[in-house]
């Protein structure tokens, strides 16, 4: 029987749970330093974006992808800050997608789902967290999406605009990404072992044939990349009254 229908069959819990995969094993080199350390809010990155899936009910279990060089540094904080989910904390890989790999080969083999989310989201909601996983517990892959306030132009290799792209169709992608526990780690095996670099975990999703079904996002979940969204990230907390 093809596994995709196999798992349509399967019953969905009423309440699904999770282990959570946070890939934080970057370089950082557009930031110019370790981002994950930065404190945001009185609290290092990383610890920010830990909390909200310790926090919420739907998250089992955490394991965290790190440089090899701050593997002590990540587990100390997590003792620090009371991340008592952690089960693991793991090297990460050579590109995004070996060390997504990595993560969701560590998680507990009865993990039903498994979200994959970029540790230099710090702002990342319980609520965002919630839905994404409802969502994939019903349609075996799912992401958060927000529309683009800008135009979208397709270009061409000299840079000559091709044509104007649909904002109604075409979205950004952000995560936590949530899948089918089999679906995931054998679409990343397969993309590792093609020697592919995907931007995100839904491209390895696609390539099995798996349709991800998309969630409302939230525009204040952004990614940490560059300095300046350091200030963005620190106004955020003002308005949701978390700064210091």
């Amino acid at each position: 029987m093809n596994i995709f229908k196999k798992l349509r069959k399967d019953k969905v819990p009423k309440e699904p749970h999770c282990s959570a995969v946070i890939v934080a094993a970057g370089s950082s080199e557009r930031m110019g330093s370790d981002k994950m350390s930065l404190m945001l809010g009185g609290k290092p990155v990383l610890a920010r974006t830990l909390k909200v899936f310790q926090d919420s009910p739907l998250v089992d279990e955490i394991i965290v992808v790190s440089k090899i060089d701050r593997l002590q540094e990540t587990a100390d904080l997590c003792k620090e800050y009371g991340i008592e989910k952690i089960s693991r904390v793991v090297a990460g890989g050579k590109t995004r997608t070996e060390s997504a790999l990595v993560g969701v080969s560590e998680v507990d083999p009865k993990a039903r789902l498994i979200a994959i989310h970029d540790g230099a989201r710090p702002l990342v909601t319980e609520d965002l967290i919630l839905r994404t996983v409802y969502a994939a517990s019903e349609h075996m892959a799912a992401a958060p999406v927000v529309s683009s306030p800008d135009t979208l132009k397709a270009v061409d290799a000299d840079g000559f605009m091709l044509g104007t792209v649909d904002r109604e169709t075409t979205l950004r992608v952000q995560t936590p990404q949530v899948f089918r526990a089999e679906i995931i780690k054998g679409a990343l095996t397969k993309a590792v072992e093609k020697g592919l670099v995907l931007t995100d975990d839904c491209a390895a999703a696609e390539m099995m044939g798996v349709r991800t079904k998309t969630v409302l996002g939230d525009d204040d979940n952004i990614k940490i990349t560059r300095p300046r969204d350091m200030l963005f990230a620190e106004e955020i907390l003002k308005e949701r009254g978390e700064a210091l």
